[in-house]
C-alpha cells in the first residue's frame, strides 16, 4: 500500500496499513477517536488510559482531534518494541477466571460475569459485551465455560514478534554506527 511516507521496516509497514484503514480522506490524518481501533486491529490490548496517552503524544497541533501518520507510527513503534499493550497470556486469563470461580465449576454464570465486566476494572461497553457474547457463551447452558472461551481468544499477536526483530535490528545498526565512529576517531 502506497502511503507517501517512508517506511523503514516491517513494523512501520503494518502500523501504516492499519492506520490507513481509518484514514478516511487518504491525507495521512486519522480522527483520534480511532486510535484504539488501530491498536486493537494490530493485536494490541490497550487500556483507555494508554489510548489517551497515545492520543496526547500523537495528536496534531495543526489539526486538533486528528493524529498524523508519521508521528503515530514512530510513537506506536516504540511502544511495541517496549512490549506495551500486550494481550494477557492464556495462563494469566485462566488464573483470573479461577479466582472468580472459587467452587471450581469451570464456568461462570452470564449475569455474574456481565456484572463484573460492566463494573470492575476497566468497564466494557455494551458494544464490547455484545461482541464478546457469541464467543464466550455456551448456547445450551447460557454460561461462560471459561476453558473453552480462553481457547477461542487470540492470545499472541505477531506484531510483537516483528517489533522484537526490528528492535534487534536497530540495536545492531546502532552498535555498528558506534563502532564506525570509534574507528573514524582513531
Amino acid at each position: 500500500m502506497e502511503t507517501g511516507v517512508t517506511l523503514n521496516n516491517e513494523l512501520e509497514k503494518l502500523i501504516s496499513e492499519a492506520f490507513c484503514i481509518f484514514d478516511m480522506h487518504g491525507d495521512k490524518f486519522m480522527d483520534t477517536r480511532n486510535v484504539g481501533n488501530v491498536l486493537r486491529f494490530l493485536g494490541c490490548v490497550p487500556t483507555e488510559e494508554e489510548i489517551e496517552e497515545i492520543i496526547q503524544a500523537t495528536e496534531s497541533t495543526e489539526h486538533v482531534g486528528e493524529t498524523y501518520l508519521p508521528k503515530f507510527m514512530a510513537h506506536v513503534s516504540q511502544l511495541l518494541m517496549e512490549k506495551k499493550m500486550q494481550p494477557a497470556s492464556p495462563k494469566k486469563i485462566l488464573d483470573a477466571f479461577k479466582v472468580l470461580d472459587p467452587e471450581n465449576h469451570k464456568y461462570l454464570a452470564k449475569p455474574y460475569f456481565e456484572k463484573l465486566m460492566r463494573e470492575e476494572g476497566e468497564p466494557f461497553s455494551e458494544e464490547e459485551l455484545q461482541e464478546m457474547w457469541p464467543v464466550a457463551i455456551d448456547p445450551i447452558t447460557g454460561n461462560i465455560p471459561y476453558y473453552f472461551y480462553i481457547n477461542q481468544l487470540k492470545h499472541k499477536s505477531p506484531i510483537y514478534e516483528i517489533a522484537e526483530v526490528v528492535k534487534e535490528e536497530i540495536a545492531l545498526t546502532e552498535k555498528e554506527r558506534k563502532k564506525d565512529r570509534q574507528l573514524a576517531n582513531q
